[in-house]
């Protein structure tokens, strides 16, 4: 059948891009990394610091939440290959659906795992904190700021991200001239990130009764949410003490005291 044969084309080309995806999740140190933390989770003394505690927690659970992924794949590609196969043998023509719809899937997972394969920042896995600021063009700069902000719930949405919006300051006539959301989910600031910078939009604008064209511009700030404390350490080195006397009239004791 013509449509099988397309079928099991399109999964081998696919073959060469899961074993790179593999190779880039380095396996097997994920896995002794794993077993190590595994182990430390497991004595008596592991609670004994939840801050750090919950840090390990995290990282045990990102790196399962990868060896799965991979592995789930690998399987379903595996999988496919086999109904492919007994399909062909059998001409059975009823499976042909069941084929496309499970190398879609294939396909859509192995897209997503690539992806956040490239979010390697320090703070890419982090919550990210959004801010929108209408910049000029009065109402019609609002209304471009109060889309984005639409753009980028609905986007959360989907992604199932949760939404907290921390300021919110409503526009006088229409849309928003700032807020600024949290945005909770995984890696949530690796896929923000690049949208930080200032969005421009030219249209003709509903506000002018003249139907001119009117340019506006919204400033995105984006933010990783860094929920551990900072330790900053000041070196006595680095401090510079300065001091100083009053001069002129006043008395001799504004002339002796240091400040």
């Amino acid at each position: 059948m013509i449509e099988l044969d397309q079928y099991k084309y399109e999964l081998s080309q696919k073959e060469q891009a899961l074993k790179d995806l593999g190779a880039s999740l380095d396996l097997e140190n994920k896995k002794k990394r794993i077993a190590e933390l595994d182990r430390m989770m497991e004595e008596p003394d592991f609670w004994t610091d939840p801050e750090k505690a919950n840090q390990y927690s995290t990282e045990d659970r990102r790196l399962k939440d990868d060896v799965k992924g991979y592995e789930d794949l690998a399987q379903s590609y595996e999988d496919i290959g086999a109904l492919i196969e007994m399909a062909q043998e059998e001409e059975d023509q009823d499976s042909v659906a069941e084929v496309k719809a499970m190398l879609d899937e294939f396909t859509e997972r192995l897209d997503q795992m690539s992806t956040k394969l490239l979010l390697s920042g320090e703070y890419d896995s982090m919550n990210a904190i959004l801010r929108l600021n209408a910049g000029a063009g009065g109402t019609e700069s609002n209304d471009w700021a109060g889309m984005l902000y639409r753009m980028y719930t609905r986007w959360a949405e989907r992604h199932g991200f949760t939404i907290k919006v921390l300021d919110y300051l409503e526009g006088d006539e229409a849309g928003i001239k700032s807020v600024t959301i949290e945005i909770d989910g995984e890696y949530a600031y690796g896929y923000l990130r690049s949208e930080a910078g200032v969005h421009r939009l030219v249209r003709i604008s509903p506000f002018n009764a003249q139907a001119k064209r009117q340019t506006s511009f919204v400033s995105c700030d984006v933010m990783p949410d860094i929920e551990t404390d900072i330790d900053i350490e000041i070196r006595p080195e680095d401090i510079k003490m300065e001091v100083f006397r009053a001069s002129g009239a006043g008395g001799q004791h504004i002339n002796k005291t240091s400040s």
